[in-house]
């Protein structure tokens, strides 16, 4: 471990995205405090027990307490830096609740010291940091450039990625004056092994990561709806798109699936799409993609309907097994998971429902995947853990499983087929 910096950093929010932060900054010399509702995880954190099981590398810097943990504010008076990575969620509506990052920010405005710089991480839409956040940390008098700086540092991480993480991958920083960007900057600088790009204004680093998301976004949900399409057409697309892919430029692969979950794809394009119709400006190809993205989830209940259809079985009363219940393979996470919108429809049409994720026990019916399956009639592959994918296909006809819906397309169609087993994926 490097030498201690002179100054303090204070993270609030200890999630995936600042606890990571936090640990990094301490490693890299900076005296470090976490700031947290959870008392639970504060509670552990100061025992030195990771948090987010998830994340083993955070195991042995936690270890040696290297980050102070609390529910206070109070740390922000003694600080040099202050980063809020809070969530941005959305309502059952989808509209945007910045309810976290006010909260954050009402915390710092009652401990803002001269000359500090804040930083928002948390994923906000063009116009937040100077329309919402400002306005609270002006509102005793204080004013940005002159008393604190205010810069914002779009968080980017991917849970589970094994090459890409907080320590490497590169990063867009914009403030709203230029020396809060070269400051915040320098901080960013301090503790990556990766580039750090200075934006020329803070809602341009906001726009950032917005539209690396609604990228995403944008090409699942074309490639979902030609999995709808090629369901028709009688065509494989997943053979298609791999097809496509040999192409060595100007085609970048995006796979179809039982719905698009996580906190990032499935919400950050609503920020977006409500911040311009504030504005007078109407994202219609924005909101398609949400639509079609928000579809799938129906979409793969219906596939589901359609195979048992094959063989004379009613959905309802029939046992259902759901695997996976993370938004995403092999992290304990169900921010917006379709697994969760998938149990609900099939609930509404009366199938019996058995439930596994090994990430999850206190969500599962049952205490093992073999449980699970000699308690089906037919399943729903709706997250490919890895657990999952070693699965053997004379497993399924052992217990007697009639039909595979395979929601992330992972397995062997026709290993599946070979044991007499109805197999239907997404676009296959």
């Amino acid at each position: 471990m490097k030498k201690r910096k002179k100054e303090v950093v204070t993270v609030v929010g200890l999630g995936y995205v600042g606890l990571p932060l936090a640990v990094l900054a301490a490693e890299r010399g900076y005296r470090v405090f976490g700031v947290a509702r959870n008392k639970r995880n504060i509670n552990m954190l100061n025992r030195g027990v990771n948090t987010l099981k998830d994340d083993p590398s955070l195991d042995k810097a936690i270890a040696k307490k290297l980050i102070k943990a609390t529910t206070s504010y109070e740390p922000i008076r003694k600080s040099d830096i202050v980063i809020v990575c809070v969530p941005t969620p959305i309502d059952e509506f989808y509209n945007p609740d910045l309810t976290p990052v006010i909260s954050a920010s009402k915390g710092i405005v009652r401990n803002l010291k001269k000359g500090q710089l804040v930083i928002i991480e948390s994923t906000i839409n063009p116009g937040v940091c100077e329309e919402v956040v400002l306005p609270i940390l002006e509102s005793t008098g204080k004013k940005v450039g002159k008393d604190f700086e205010l810069a914002h540092c779009p968080e980017r991480i991917d849970p589970g990625n094994v090459k890409w993480n907080v320590r490497n991958i590169p990063r867009c920083v914009g403030s709203v004056t230029k020396k809060g960007a070269v400051r915040a900057a320098k901080f960013y600088r301090s503790i990556l092994s990766a580039e750090v790009r200075v934006m020329k204004s803070i809602k341009e680093a906001e726009a950032t990561k917005i539209i690396e998301n609604t990228f995403r976004d944008i090409n699942i949900a074309y490639v979902n709806e030609l999995a709808k399409s090629f369901d028709v057409l009688g065509i494989d697309v997943y053979d298609v798109i791999q097809g496509a892919a040999t192409k060595p430029f100007a085609f970048m692969p995006h796979y179809p699936s039982v719905g698009v979950g996580g906190h990032c794809i499935a919400v950050d394009p609503y920020y977006l799409i409500e911040r311009a119709r504030k504005a007078g400006f109407d994202h219609k190809f924005l909101k398609l993609a949400r639509e079609i993205n928000n579809s799938m989830p129906s979409y793969t209940v219906e596939k589901l309907q359609s195979a048992l259809n094959e063989l004379g079985l009613p959905i309802k009363g029939t046992k259902i097994g759901i695997l996976g219940l993370s938004y995403k393979a092999n992290v304990g996470d169900m921010r917006e998971s379709p697994s969760r919108k998938v149990i609900a429809l099939l609930k509404d049409l009366g199938a019996k429902i058995e439930v596994f994720d090994p990430y999850f026990p206190e969500f599962s019916t049952t205490k093992s995947l073999q449980v699970c399956l000699q308690n089906s009639q037919a399943i729903i592959l709706a997250t490919n853990h890895r657990e999952f994918l070693n699965l053997n296909p004379k497993e399924l006809k052992k217990h007697k499983v009639k039909v595979v819906i395979d929601g992330k397309n992972a397995w062997n169609k026709e290993a599946i087929q070979n044991q007499g087993i109805v197999y239907k994926g997404i676009g296959r």
